[in-house]
């Protein structure tokens, strides 16, 4: 496919073709910083193939989306790497599988390549880990045309952004997403922060990428557990916005479970081009970009009360929208049909729908969710589902009882 198309909404031709998980966790170790000293892979035999283009238009901000096969290695996005610098931030579980990968196609592109691996888990999106990437930045003396590269995840994507926005009062970055969670997501649309002890991504800023490598091979070493955690994420377009989406992922969970190459590019690009459309609408939430934030509220509240790092981000708003739809049904804003059918396409790729029985209590949660970054005035205000499937209402006018009567069942 021609870059810049777009796959038919409701089919794709399979390949049937099976890629299998070879990740593999690697024990945490302490911080490390070694300077770049990457040499090109062998060549594999496999070109890069881009499977579409999905612009983010932001006026003369608007970015590209690249969505495809084998991309790390190509030129295909270096040339959005402006100046003679470059430092590549990932983390230590990422480092060995595509850190060589990254590093090889920005020296062939002549750039000098420094690199930041920091440790792997939610628990470690703090500012003191963003400090490191200041600290080797520095060392380095990497200058204002510098761009930083955010090679893995959320978490990675996220603190790398952040740094990117402070560093010398902002230098450019690219995202290299190398999970579902970020392929399909938080990779897109500039939302950069880090957690806070009292609250999730409460200090950060919108800052917008240079380009996103949306290369869907990174995803053939990704560990079952995260690859389906990030699903979750786009049953929510489906939910918000793309019915037709959502009748697509329910006929095509085994495809994605075998993790085929033509229905992860779908997945992906359809993901895409709804958080584009979005975002493109309303860049720093002010309004319908909330909704994005479907399930968020109450996934939230359970990653902060388990403890960030128990529960996968997608984990908890997998179970967080069920919660969204259950409440929908309960104001009677949506048919019953809806919530189950939700539950069962969650069930059907192995993410929670409900938290753990017991571990948070209903005061906990209200607490956690009263600052969350939608609350107004320390009022909660929820994405609840309302009218058909694909439709949705931001609000804080809704009965408090029967929110207490959903958290008291899932508590």
């Amino acid at each position: 496919m021609n870059p810049g198309s777009h796959t038919n909404l409701t089919s794709y031709s399979s390949s049937r073709r099976t890629h299998h998980a070879q990740g593999r966790h690697l024990g945490r170790s302490s911080f490390r910083l070694v300077p770049s000293s990457c040499r090109a892979l062998a060549a594999t035999g496999h070109e890069a193939e881009i499977h579409a283009t999905v612009d983010v238009p932001l006026g003369d901000r608007t970015y590209p989306i690249y969505v495809g096969t084998n991309l790390l290695l190509s030129q295909t996005w270096t040339k959005h790497v402006k100046g003679k610098s470059a430092i590549v931030v990932t983390n230590e579980t990422i480092a060995p599988l595509w850190l060589d990968q990254c590093v090889a196609a920005l020296e062939e592109a002549g750039k000098d390549v420094a690199t930041a691996i920091l440790p792997d888990g939610e628990e470690f999106k703090t500012l003191e880990t963003m400090n490191l990437i200041f600290d080797e930045a520095l060392k380095k003396r990497l200058d204002r045309k510098t761009t930083m590269v955010a090679l893995g995840g959320g978490v990675i994507g996220d603190v790398t952004g952040f740094a990117a926005s402070c560093y010398q009062r902002g230098v450019e970055f690219v995202q290299v997403p190398t999970t579902t969670m970020a392929l399909v997501d938080s990779s897109v649309g500039g939302k950069t922060a880090v957690n806070h002890a009292l609250g999730k991504n409460m200090i950060g800023a919108f800052y917008q990428p240079q380009c996103v490598v949306a290369d869907t091979t990174t995803l053939t070493t990704l560990p079952q557990r995260e690859l389906v955690s990030g699903y979750a994420e786009a049953v929510k377009y489906g939910l918000i916005r793309d019915a037709p989406f959502f009748d697509w992922l329910e006929e095509n969970v085994q495809a994605l479970l075998d993790r085929e190459p033509e229905a992860m590019a779908y997945l992906v690009e359809r993901s895409c081009i709804n958080k584009a459309e979005v975002v493109s609408q309303d860049e720093k939430e002010g309004g319908v970009r909330a909704s994005l934030n479907l399930g968020h509220t109450f996934g939230h509240a359970i990653e902060n009360g388990l403890g960030y790092g128990e529960w996968l981000h997608g984990e908890a708003v997998s179970a967080g929208m069920v919660m969204a739809a259950d409440m929908s049904v309960r104001l009677g804003w949506i048919e019953p049909s809806i919530l189950e059918r939700t539950k069962a396409l969650l069930e059907a790729f192995g993410t929670p729908t409900v938290p753990p029985k017991g571990r948070i209590t209903v005061e906990q949660y209200k607490a956690l969710m009263s600052v969350d970054k939608k609350a107004d005035a320390g009022k909660i205000v929820l994405v609840l589902l309302k009218g058909e499937l694909g439709n949705f209402v931001i609000t804080s006018d809704f009965d408090p009882a029967v929110l207490d009567e959903v958290l008291a069942d899932y508590a």
